[in-house]
């Protein structure tokens, strides 16, 4: 089929319609980049369909004052209607061109939708590809971290009130920060929160370090905390929501001295 039949078959018709299949509209998309006049020929036709729906709703403005006028009152018991001639092919094409244009309306507001959807996933795809970039870098430093020969470890073993459970510090001095993995944690019942100390041993002398407040919401369980002090050991308590001045050794989960030596 040359290019001239295929504007004559209709199918362009039926694609402004909307009417095609995903494959037609394919198709008649790839006619249109591939020859200039299909891509007028479908201008046309659009222009053609505005057209058409302008007219018909100029043709709706047929009130029913001007029916009225047609009507003459012969006397009291007889009425004659003259009734206007109806060009029911012109009716019937303004129909038409009304469902085409509605058509339109419908395919554009679809369209755009689907744009908007898609704007909408690639944003989220790039917003993970990001959190992935990060989440590769922080990984790869905190690698770097746990491998320096300077940084102080001290495991932290479960104590009497959940005895499977267990942690581990990495200390650094120079930063005065720790990296607590505290992977070894169970889920803290609703309203409670882990609270992080730095303990003197002689005399035994707790200070906060903070509360773990992301506790659920981080997945690796790894977390940086400050820590200016001359830690001699580290423990970790379930404490009340917003923490709490002292250690409620009742609750102390985990607990690890640091070696003599470091």
């Amino acid at each position: 089929m040359n290019i001239k039949e295929y504007i004559a078959s209709g199918i362009l018709e039926l694609y402004v319609a909307g009417s095609l299949s995903e494959k037609g509209n394919e198709e008649v998309h790839a006619k249109i980049k591939e020859y200039p006049e299909v891509l007028a020929e479908v201008e046309s036709i659009e222009k053609a369909i505005t057209k058409l729906t302008a007219a018909a709703k100029k043709d709706a403005s047929y009130s029913f004052s001007a029916i009225k006028n047609q009507l003459k009152v012969e006397d009291t018991k007889v009425i004659s209607i003259t009734k206007p001639k109806t060009n029911w092919l012109q009716y019937a094409g303004w129909a038409a061109s009304l469902l085409i244009g509605s058509v339109l309306i419908w395919t554009l507001s679809q369209n755009n939708q689907l744009k908007e959807q898609v704007a909408t996933e690639k944003q989220q795809l790039e917003e993970q590809i990001d959190k992935a970039s990060n989440s590769l870098a922080e990984a790869e430093k905190l690698i770097d971290i746990f491998r320096d020969k300077d940084i102080v470890s001290v495991p932290l073993a479960g104590q009497k009130v959940s005895p499977t459970s267990y942690a581990k510090v990495y200390w650094d001095k120079k930063t005065k920060s720790i990296y607590l993995d505290a992977k070894g944690l169970p889920e803290p019942p609703k309203g409670k929160v882990y609270q992080v100390w730095s303990l003197k041993l002689s005399p035994l002398t707790p200070t906060s370090l903070g509360t773990i407040d992301t506790f659920m919401a981080d997945t690796n369980k790894i977390f940086t905390i400050e820590n200016a002090n001359e830690s001699e050991a580290f423990g970790i308590t379930l404490e009340p929501a917003g923490g709490s001045e002292s250690p409620n050794l009742e609750q102390l989960y985990t607990l690890g001295a640091v070696a003599v030596n470091s």
